[in-house]
This record gives structure tokens, sequence and C-alpha cells, in this order.
């Protein structure tokens, strides 16, 4: 079992940047696929970006080219780098760790992100 603990949410005009982390414990971080969604008012929660064991990556079409994510396993810790914010990014980011063996998932409580001038 994982706990997780996402940190680094806030106000932020358009343009602007923010990095989330997502700090697990309670597990081998390493043996677990690490995802960022988001959940905007009254929509459905979505998939921005994920990571592998092995750093391998995919994102959301709409966050291409302004978001990262990544992972440092020795802090087990994902990161999800945002740049050049966008009103509509606006939401409540969740973290989720997805255990490679058994394929339980596991949420954090999420961070609040907005982007308004």
């Amino acid at each position: 079992q994982v706990q997780l603990v996402e940190s680094g949410g806030g106000l932020v005009q358009p343009g602007g940047s923010l990095r989330l982390s997502c700090a697990a414990s309670g597990s081998i971080f390493s043996m677990y696929y690490m995802g960022w969604y988001r959940q905007a008012p009254g929509k459905q929660r979505e998939l921005v970006a994920g990571i592998t064991r092995n750093s391998g990556t995919n994102y959301a079409d709409s966050v291409k080219g302004r978001f990262t994510i990544s992972r440092d396993n020795a802090k087990n810790t994902a990161y999800l780098q945002m740049n050049s914010l966008k009103p509509e990014d606006t939401a409540v980011y969740y973290c989720k760790a997805v255990n490679s063996a058994s394929l339980r998932d596991y949420w954090g409580q999420g961070t609040q992100v907005t982007v308004s001038s």
C-alpha cells in the first residue's frame, strides 16, 4: 500500500508556472506507474500526464509542450512542471500511483490549481 500527498498548487496568472509534487510513502516507489489527473468543476477527471517505472512519459494533447512529468525514485516523489498556464488549466490536480505487479491504484487528496488574472 502507498500513501500519496500532493503539494505545490495555488493561484497563478495566465502564462505563469507551477510545480506540483507528489510524495509517496509506505511502499517501493519505483514499482509504481505515476500519473497526474485533473478535474475541473462540472467535468470528468482526466489524465494529464503519466510516467512509467522506466520514465517513459505520455501527455494529454492539451498540455503537450507546456507540462513535464518527472520522478525521483530516491526521493519517492513525482513532479509535474506546468508552464505557460492557461485559465482552462484550472482544476484540482490529483496524483495516482499504480502498482505494476498488482495493478492496484492509489490516489492522493488533490491540490487546487487556479489560473486567473
